[in-house]
């Protein structure tokens, strides 16, 4: 069982650090291919990728800390260290997205009637996302992407609460 469980842990780090690799090359290439989203002149565009890129951060550092101990110390709980470290960083994300937001609705007033449509839906589109993956990490899971995720959502019709929510509630 611990060996299936450190096996799940390492994918989910390594899946999140790819992301955030992944990420950064199509954010800085598609202003060259598709100038016409103007994305250079969208301070939301920006942010909203910061705070994507920075939630991922997290989440990559969550999810090694949880596979680094069970690994060398052959315990599956999140050292408290790692849970009171992004405890503190919760609200943080809360005033990224909550300035992303206000960011967002700027570029809209500053751009309008010319409105770069394209680029803003790109935008808006980073913005959604990386807000849902602040609720996946901080509040209830989102992604089911395993056998015995799927069967916990079909057979009590909830979603989970995240794991490092039931982490937060651990440690206080």
């Amino acid at each position: 069982m611990k060996e299936k469980l450190k096996k799940r842990l390492e994918f989910l780090y390594k899946g999140e650090r790819f992301a955030i690799i992944m990420f950064i090359a199509p954010a800085f290439l598609i202003p060259y291919v598709y100038p016409n989203l103007q994305l250079y002149s969208l301070l939301s565009f920006w942010v909203s990728f910061f705070l994507l890129e920075f939630i991922l951060i997290q989440g990559t550092y969550y999810w090694h800390s949880k596979w680094k101990r069970l690994t060398t110390e052959k315990k599956s709980i999140t050292p408290i260290r790692t849970v009171k470290h992004l405890e503190k960083l919760k609200p943080v994300n809360i005033s990224i997205i909550i300035f992303s937001v206000i960011i967002f609705f700027i570029d809209v007033y500053i751009h309008y009637p010319f409105l770069p449509i394209g680029g803003l839906l790109l935008s808006g589109f980073i913005l959604i996302f990386a807000f849902l993956e602040f609720i996946n990490y901080f509040y209830v899971q989102l992604s089911y992407d395993n056998r015995s995720d799927l069967r916990h959502l079909i057979k009590t019709k909830k979603l989970k609460r995240s794991c490092l929510s039931q982490d937060f509630k651990r440690i206080t």
